[in-house]
């Protein structure tokens, strides 16, 4: 049994334990639930056949009747003839503990219900719909036990998610070339295609506000969401090269679909809904997942200072390497990324996916003299494996490469799949090249081998162009961070950069799925356009600042280049202090693509860091500072928006202020255009 089928299977029993099931009956009405606090409430019947479920908060309609089921290349389809014959409750409370995360402990609190749909010939024609209510929101997943059946091949997933058409929509598209690195679209939710998830809505009237998502994706396919008509939204599964995103054996459990339910905008981000979902850690004693900052030798080759490529500009020498290792060293940072060390970036790298070598070096790069430097300055090389999509070389190295990282000290490694949306490659068993998607079923089992085989190693994975996250780094904390999203390197192509709205919407969006490799940080915002027409960094020098509060990784960039932030030393010192790993996180305020407020509170520590940014828009917050503990004084340092600060014509005005607060006090930041605030709060 191999380790992803053993998950799988894992996964599939979880909790049947915990459930008690009535005894079977014929045709029984509906299964019911309700949310612990019982706001939340579902229902799943079958009708003419066709299983069902609807959803509700508050008593109001959320998702409206929406249909359940498969079909499948071979034999019988699951999704007509079948008949509610069997329910199941059971309840569970307790908490878990993070070994790194946005919070150190979380509670997993919810009530479930089991619902046993068969077809009345032929019994095992049929499937258990497993649901889960929290306070903020629902997750269900499918679980088929048909073991006489060697393999089910499935060409759709039959699950509705049917909206309110008047309700606006943040998304992205699905199924197109560049991944998941889109800007948001902010829309009439009727006007949404084919949607990657988190795909976040607000419904009509002052109704709720409404994320659906999936947890768990383990040996499946991604889902994206199509509009078929006004509001109606069917799964549709990411595609496989020969036309079936799907195959599984005869007992087999799908991810979580997760509907995400909350008041207001923030109430989203106060969720571990996706986390509690997955199955917990499986890899034992992870101590050696390092959260942490980073530099690297990375954004010079974005704005054309360095080369990935051997030349004169080569990034990746050991003069260049020794020089970041002793910045990070007196900065107090914990790793230095290089990449373009190894061979094959000569030439165009984008398509060279048959040509990398991940074990050795350009002549000008001495890694093993490197990482011993490193080491005596008390920091660590950061890994590089950019693939450019081509799986099978990857995965004919990738023991021989983590071997030589384990052997180095190299705790983490940053991958990289850059290749257009279904233009990753593997090597079929007579040597045919097949063509993958970055978030079908076979890249999905890619990514889990890739953190098996690090696991063992004692390496934590980041990965970029990645498939989507869905808190499998509850059960493989070695999964560290990932891109899948628009980063900062855009604002160094001009293609355009991300607008002052982007990373107000990110927090709403992206950022519920899980960590994002963001790469904060640049101080520079503008002298570089002169070398990429229209590139720039559309947000104020405080802005900056915020984002490493704002945008959670626990391994976080120090992106610029060194000599950028000796300009503005003073504004440096947040970046030197902010932690990566808090003991407890808390969206304050905001909306989506206007502005957000985060507080976290440091791991281990009673200081507590905030951050706040917003649109294109000026805006004047007041912050209620009773997260703080209560009877306890603090020293507030406030890097802000000077008085004259704007994105476009003023990106570095920002003032720095001390003062002693309280619990009880409220805090008054004006924000910028474009612009945002720092704050740290050192207990006393």
């Amino acid at each position: 049994m191999t380790a992803i089928t053993a998950l799988r299977s894992a996964t599939l029993f979880a909790g049947f334990s915990a459930a008690f099931l009535l005894p079977a009956a014929i045709a029984q009405e509906r299964a019911e639930l309700a949310s612990p606090d019982g706001r939340i409430t579902a229902e799943i019947w079958s009708e003419d056949g066709r299983p069902h479920y609807s959803v509700s908060f508050d008593g109001e309609e959320v998702v409206a009747p929406s249909r359940l089921g498969f079909r499948l290349l071979e034999g019988p389809n699951l999704e007509t003839g079948l008949e509610l014959v069997e329910t199941g409750a059971a309840s569970h409370d307790d908490e878990w503990e993070l070994p790194w995360g946005e919070r150190r402990v979380a509670r997993d609190h919810h009530n479930e219900v089991s619902a046993r749909f068969e077809d009345a010939e032929s019994p095992e024609l049929g499937f258990t719909v497993r649901m889960r209510a929290f306070d903020t929101g629902i997750g269900f997943r499918y679980e088929v036990s048909n073991p006489e059946r060697g393999e089910h091949a499935i060409t759709a997933e039959i699950t509705e998610f049917v909206l309110p058409p008047e309700s606006d929509a943040w998304w992205i598209e699905a199924g197109e070339y560049n991944r998941y690195e889109y800007l948001y679209r902010s829309t009439p939710l009727s006007d949404a295609l084919v949607a990657h998830t988190p795909f976040t809505a607000r419904l009509p009237e002052g109704g709720p506000h409404v994320s659906i998502h999936e947890a768990a994706l383990v040996d499946y396919s991604s889902m994206w969401l199509d509009q078929r008509r006004g509001g109606v939204f069917r799964a549709r599964l990411a595609p496989s090269h020969d036309g079936v995103p799907v195959r599984v054996g005869g007992e087999f459990a799908t991810p979580w679909r997760t509907i995400q339910i909350a008041d207001s905008a923030v109430g989203l981000i106060n969720s571990d809904i996706i986390l509690n979902l997955n199955e917990p850690n499986v890899l034992g004693d992870v101590s050696w997942v390092e959260p942490g900052k980073y530099i690297g030798i990375w954004w010079g080759m974005h704005v054309n200072t360095m080369t990935w490529e051997s030349g004169e500009i080569h990034g990746a020498t050991t003069e260049n390497a020794r020089e970041y290792i002793d910045f990070a060293a007196e900065n107090g940072f914990d790793g230095v990324l290089i990449e373009g060390w190894n061979l094959g970036w000569d030439g165009n790298w984008f398509v060279n996916n048959e040509v990398f070598d991940f074990t050795t070096a350009y002549p000008d790069f001495d890694l093993e003299g490197v990482a011993a430097y490193a080491r005596e300055r008390g920091v660590r090389l950061v890994g590089h494996h950019e693939t450019s999509g081509g799986v099978s070389n990857y995965e004919d190295q990738m023991e021989d490469a983590f071997d030589l990282y384990e052997r180095l000290g190299v705790r983490q490694v940053k991958t990289g799949y850059v290749d257009d949306a279904g233009g990753m490659t593997r090597r079929d068993e007579d040597g045919h090249i097949r063509y993958e998607w970055h978030d079908g079923q076979f890249a999905v089992n890619h990514h889990q081998r890739v953190l098996q085989a690090a696991a063992e190693r004692r390496i934590s994975i980041n990965a970029h162009e990645p498939v989507k996250d869905t808190g499998l780094r509850r059960t493989y904390p070695n999964a560290i961070t990932r891109e899948g999203a628009r980063g900062q390197e855009y604002n160094a192509w001009g293609v355009p950069p991300n607008p002052p709205e982007h990373v107000a919407i990110l927090p709403y969006t992206r950022m519920l799925s899980g960590p994002f490799d963001y790469t904060p940080g640049i101080f520079d915002m503008t002298s570089y356009a002169d070398r990429m027409e229209g590139a720039r960094v559309s947000h104020t020098l405080a802005k900056e600042l915020a984002l490493y509060v704002v945008i959670y990784s626990p391994v976080q960039m120090v992106a610029d280049l060194p000599e950028n932030y000796e300009r503005f030393d003073d504004a440096f010192d947040f970046i030197r202090a902010v932690p990566a790993d808090w003991e407890e996180s808390i969206a304050l305020d905001g909306e989506i693509g206007e502005h957000v407020v985060f507080a976290r509170q440091e791991r281990g520590s009673d200081d507590w860091y905030l951050g706040a940014l917003t649109d294109e828009d000026p805006r004047d917050l007041s912050v209620a500072l009773d997260f703080l503990e209560e009877g306890r004084t603090y020293t507030a340092t406030i890097w802000r928006d000077a008085g004259d600060a704007h994105w476009d014509t003023n990106p570095y005005a920002y003032e720095i202020e001390e003062r002693q607060v309280t619990s009880a006090d409220t805090l008054d930041l004006p924000l910028a255009p474009g612009g945002g605030a720092a704050v740290r709060f050192a207990a006393e």
